[in-house]
């Protein structure tokens, strides 16, 4: 058993590091003002690469958005996408005819699979205040085996989603969110049926942590033989792990089979905790599609071209919902849940 819980310290960096069988992971916080009729930003689009704005000009960018900000319909296949939104919506709409509004908490994990196109706008419905967004998307690897299974799209909604609140010593709090994995007796909900974070023995985690001033709290070792875990503090001034001090803006790798006491300073600290058993296979990546091989990353391209992954249903790349639509999801099998 090693002394210290801390392996490493980096820097983070864009896009934030990521340890097998994570892929990418990415803060997107952005200010945006209030929105104009077409739920864009109020504001002027002069001085912005339209279509590649990622400048954060004024605290927010538009991305490859030209009316609203987002991600218009794009590609993927052989890893799964989760997304989750901590502050403003997301409108997400896909190949496969589903679509849906979700925000404030809410999780997205969609399965890739043999291919899905989809899109993610991000609506500013407010035109009388601003409409900040703050979100991750994490990557996360699909095993060789289920590379090809059939698309899947999952809504995890923040009503089911465990909060988990401790107390130390003094009374001080520490809260966290499960996205996945189990902590205290507690378990995320569960994610799509071929999904790595399925499997019993990927002893797969995803947790938010925010930490009151002062607060205490230890990170109970994971379950799983060979699993690794890194912690990214992305708020904060002040943070102590096992006993070791680590800069705000960092990610930091822990050995996950030992407890890890965290120690905050003066402000609220707040972290993301990625965790999983290595899938320890190759990976072939060209931009949105993630294999095994260079040979299936051609065939995925020929595939695109030839299929469209099922096409686009939708009559622009980039919709969104009306301003008053609530939170909801419409499945590709008609199925649809309002929140």
């Amino acid at each position: 058993m090693p002394n210290h819980p801390v392996i490493q310290v980096q820097p983070l960096g864009f896009p934030w590091q990521t340890l097998d069988p994570f892929l990418f992971c990415v803060h997107h916080d952005d200010a945006y003002p209030r929105g104009n009729a077409r739920q864009g930003p109020d504001a002027s689009l002069a001085g912005r690469d339209l279509g590649q704005d990622f400048g954060r000009k004024d605290g927010w960018s538009m991305y490859h958005g030209t009316t609203v900000p987002g991600f218009p319909a794009h590609p993927h296949r052989g890893f799964e996408t989760v997304t989750i939104v901590r502050q403003g919506l997301i409108d997400h709409s896909d190949s496969l005819g589903a679509t849906a509004r979700f925000g404030g908490g809410d999780v997205q994990w969609l399965t890739a699979g043999k291919g899905v196109v989809h899109c993610e706008m991000f609506p500013l419905v407010h035109p009388e205040q601003p409409n900040p967004l703050e979100l991750f998307q994490i990557w996360l690897n699909l095993p060789a085996r289920h590379k090809m299974v059939e698309p899947h799209f999952t809504m995890l909604w923040r009503e089911a989603i465990p909060r988990l609140q401790f107390q130390d010593a003094q009374g001080k709090t520490t809260e966290v969110v499960c996205v996945a994995g189990a902590l205290a007796g507690q378990r995320g909900l569960p994610p799509p049926p071929d999904s790595w974070a399925s499997a019993p023995e990927a002893d797969l985690a995803i947790y938010t942590i925010r930490m009151a001033p002062g607060a205490r709290w230890t990170l109970p070792a994971a379950a799983g033989a060979g699993t690794r875990r890194q912690l990214y503090f992305f708020q904060g001034s002040a943070l102590s792990i096992g006993g070791q001090a680590v800069p705000p803006a960092s990610a930091i790798e822990v050995h996950a089979g030992q407890d890890v006491e965290l120690v905050n300073g003066a402000d609220t600290a707040e972290l993301l905790v990625l965790q999983g058993r290595p899938l320890g296979e190759p990976v072939a990546q060209y931009g949105p599609f993630v294999m095994n091989t260079q040979a299936e990353i051609q065939q995925a391209f020929a595939d695109y071209r030839r299929t469209g992954f099922g096409g686009w249903p939708w009559s622009q790349p980039d919709p969104v919902h009306p301003r008053d639509q609530g939170r909801f999801a419409l499945h590709a099998d008609g199925r649809r849940e309002e929140r």
